[in-house]
């Protein structure tokens, strides 16, 4: 174990991580399944040492996070119409909860939604798909990239603060603690519009 943390350490200590870390959040904007969070929160548990940098680990996690978006929003805008997706299908019934979302709070819901699991890979693919305007959505998108960034690099750094001498452990812990946030944001808003239509399935 000890031999991986200090791989784990020469690694982070170099530059390069940076770009790990923004590849990693703008390809997690349109392909889910990669972790952009848990990577971005085990960075900041290891700049609680000393290395990465904090403030770097932001900066790239942030313009990963709205360049990965804005390739989500383009993707969006050359899809099918969803009129032409299945009508049972669940592709089309997320498209349909984030048209709705979108044309009922506009850009705040690109905001949000990116705490929502899978939230946000739906809106910025219909926000392309409906063609909202562009430069409102670099101005909401930058917001929640920003706002997102820094709520996952100090989750990650006040881990790593915690458990300084198990580092292991910390990343564990934000980890952990992100998703419990996540579910219990979803839970809330699963709640609040259990008798409406709008919630995603």
């Amino acid at each position: 174990m000890e031999a991986v943390l200090d791989l784990l350490r020469e690694t982070v200590a170099s530059p390069w991580v940076y770009l790990v870390l923004f590849g990693v959040t703008a390809v997690d904007a349109f392909f889910p399944a990669v972790p952009g969070e848990a990577a971005v929160i085990t960075a900041a548990v290891l700049s609680a040492g000393g290395h990465p940098d904090l403030a770097w680990v932001i900066v790239a996690a942030f313009l990963g996070a709205l360049a990965g978006d804005h390739i989500s929003y383009a993707i969006g805008r050359g899809a099918r119409p969803l009129a032409r997706l299945r009508r049972d299908g669940r592709r089309r019934a997320s498209s349909e909860w984030a048209r709705r979302a979108v044309e009922r709070r506009g850009g705040l819901i690109l905001t949000t939604s990116r705490y929502v699991p899978g939230g946000r890979t739906a809106v910025t693919l219909t926000m392309g798909a409906l063609r909202y305007s562009r430069r409102s959505f670099l101005l909401f998108d930058a917001v929640g990239a920003f706002t997102w960034a820094v709520y996952c690099a100090l989750l990650g750094y006040f881990g790593g603060l915690a458990f300084e001498r198990d580092p292991v452990r910390g990343v564990l812990v934000g980890v952990g603690l992100s998703v419990v946030i996540t579910l219990l944001l979803e839970a809330a808003r699963r709640l609040r519009h259990r008798r409406g239509p709008s919630a995603p399935p």
